[in-house]
């Protein structure tokens, strides 16, 4: 039976981590809206700079246009025949009720919610130390994973950059975001009986086995 998970947690918890280790080693189709909208802004599609105005703020993407952009992609092939890892979707209620109708519709049923749980100094501390690639859009982070040659890509060489919303006071803006809108799908999904608690503190590894053990 194909693999199917929601990772939620605010920003700078490790979704994306677990997600592409999850990806790598059970071969599960990643779908995380981040990336998503970034390839949208890149493109520079009018989806893309409707999004980059509410991402630059720190605030949430409208429901209307997460929901369609996201279910498209759950409807894929791949992501039926394979499963999948939902990276930063649902983020509010009303998407989580969108894609619950959907999954049950297509008899596709959601088998674990993970919560990456750490404190907001931790989180504050990790995305302030970001680094992305201006051209091929690679990771880094000034004290965890710093590149190779100061301010340069290992991969293709161009410039890093800090993303507007890494910026200190816009961090802050997307916990109280979070906070009010994404929260209360801990208590929509325990209801449910699918969540489990995961401490995000750990090594990527740890939290890792974590994940796997809570889907057995």
């Amino acid at each position: 039976m194909p693999i199917r998970l929601i990772l939620i947690g605010p920003p700078g918890v490790g979704k994306g981590t677990q997600a592409a280790l999850i990806e790598e080693r059970l071969g599960v189709r990643t779908l995380s809206s981040g990336v998503i909208f970034r390839a949208e802004i890149e493109a520079e599609t009018d989806l893309g700079q409707l999004a980059k105005s509410y991402i630059d703020r720190g605030e949430l993407v409208p429901n209307g246009v997460t929901i369609q952009m996201m279910l498209k992609r759950i409807r894929s092939d791949e992501a039926r025949k394979k499963g999948f890892v939902l990276d930063g979707f649902p983020r509010t209620i009303r998407q989580a009720e969108a894609l619950e109708l959907e999954l049950n519709q297509a008899e596709m049923p959601i088998q674990r919610v993970i919560s990456l749980e750490v404190s907001e100094d931790v989180l504050i501390r990790r995305l302030s130390g970001r680094l992305g690639c201006t051209k091929c859009g690679a990771l880094y982070h000034r004290t965890n994973k710093p590149p190779k040659r100061d301010g340069l890509c290992d991969v293709c060489n161009s410039p890093l950059f800090v993303r507007a919303d890494d910026q200190p006071d816009t961090i802050r803006q997307r916990l109280v975001v979070f906070n009010e809108q994404t929260s209360p799908l801990v208590e929509f999904y325990e209801e449910r009986g699918m969540l489990r608690h995961v401490d995000a503190t750990h090594e990527a590894e740890e939290v890792y086995r974590e994940i796997i053990e809570g889907l057995s």
